[in-house]
């Protein structure tokens, strides 16, 4: 069972506020993933203290995530994770530590996340809205650390949709923290952030990051924040479109699977297993179908920090030939639609769902790598 949709509302306030919190952690990116539409800021100096904020979180439309992270930085990045983790853990009172801390061993809270809302799953570890504004914002740079300013600022985007979901116990303070083993250069240890709609599986072992299993998605898909309209997954939808798009029609007839869309085949509680790849080889699309193809993969390697990005993308790249892509729904750049890319490390789903009316506007999205999930390439997987 997936995540029930409640009806929406605007919650301009509660967002701003949320995202205040990220602008004294000192986020200094400059774009992001997610599309969004801006106006002019206006109002008293706080509020345009909070639409500063919220611009930094959501803004760059025309960002390309395919390339940011595969060209910066070479430097290893656990050192900035590990330092960063530890200032976080500082900040907490030792029962709050206790509460947050699990040993590695421990599999199924290392597997327990969900896409649930708090209430329908009980998670583990620490609640954001029970957390002190110092720890929220030492958590922040955590994933700052961990993950490239496009991916970060998704993730933000993302979270900050939950703000505008009614009917239940929805927002960003039901989201959850959990640390198993101890944040380490060179032992094996794993963060886990998430909630309803985003989970990040961070697992790192000395210089080595898997971001696998994550969830991607986003309740609404689109919402208005500080005056402006926020597409947490926007680009992803547009390159997808994009990319069915332009395919012939035998092209067309190989990757488009159904008329329909469909749920997560591989979504929370669906570790350990696989799926047979269908739809449309990389070896069988133009050169310039495949550099298409290749940036809608990057939205998600390259979530990852630029060190790590680089040789995700790498070994992407390498297997592209041997990558499927897959499409059930309409074809109409709006509709609601599924579409999965299936290959030697990589799969993905996004899912359109019918609960709430628009499938357009309600997405489930699942980010895996078969061959190290959990970090098991790097002997980091679970026991």
């Amino acid at each position: 069972m997936y995540q029930n949709a409640g009806s929406r509302k605007l919650s301009v306030l509660s967002v701003a506020l949320a995202l205040t919190v990220m602008a004294a952690c000192g986020n200094d990116s400059t774009g992001s993933a997610a599309t969004t539409t801006t106006a002019a800021s206006t109002g008293s100096s706080a509020k345009t203290t909070v639409q500063s904020a919220t611009t930094t979180a959501v803004t760059g439309a025309t960002s390309t995530a395919a390339s940011s992270g595969s060209s910066g930085s070479t430097t290893d990045a656990t050192p900035s994770i590990v330092s960063a983790t530890n200032d976080f853990l500082a900040t907490l009172t030792a029962a709050e530590k206790k509460s947050v801390s699990f040993d590695f061993t421990n599999t199924a809270q290392r597997q327990k996340w969900s896409n649930l809302p708090e209430g329908l799953y009980t998670r583990s570890g620490i609640m954001w809205g029970n957390m002190t504004a110092a720890s929220q914002a030492a958590w922040l740079k955590v994933m700052q650390a961990t993950l490239s300013a496009d991916g970060y600022n998704r993730v933000r985007a993302e979270w900050a949709a939950d703000d505008f979901v009614t009917g239940g116990n929805y927002g960003q303070k039901y989201y959850w923290i959990a640390i198993m083993g101890t944040p380490s250069t060179t032992a094996k240890w794993q963060w886990q952030w998430g909630g309803h709609h985003v989970t990040i599986n961070a697992t790192i072992s000395g210089s080595n990051l898997s971001l696998t299993p994550s969830f991607i998605g986003v309740q609404p898909a689109t919402y208005t924040a500080n005056a402006a309209t926020v597409k947490p997954l926007g680009d992803i939808v547009s390159a997808a479109f994009g990319l069915v798009n332009s395919l012939d029609a035998t092209q067309k007839g190989k990757a488009v699977r159904g008329s329909t869309l469909i749920d997560l085949v591989l979504g929370p509680g669906q570790d350990g297993k696989t799926i047979a790849a269908e739809g449309l080889a990389g070896a069988d699309m133009t050169a310039t179908q495949k550099a298409a193809f290749l940036k809608l993969i990057g939205f998600y390697g390259n979530l990852a920090n630029a060190e790590d990005a680089a040789s995700r993308i790498a070994t992407l790249t390498s297997q592209l030939d041997q990558t499927y892509f897959a499409w059930y729904g309409p074809t109409t750049e709006g509709s609601g639609m599924y579409f999965r890319v299936t290959g030697p490390s990589v799969v993905i789903e996004y899912s359109g769902q019918s609960m709430g009316g628009d499938t357009a506007n309600h997405i489930h999205g699942i980010y895996r790598d078969p061959t190290n999930e959990y970090g098991a390439s790097f002997g980091a997987g679970l026991s």
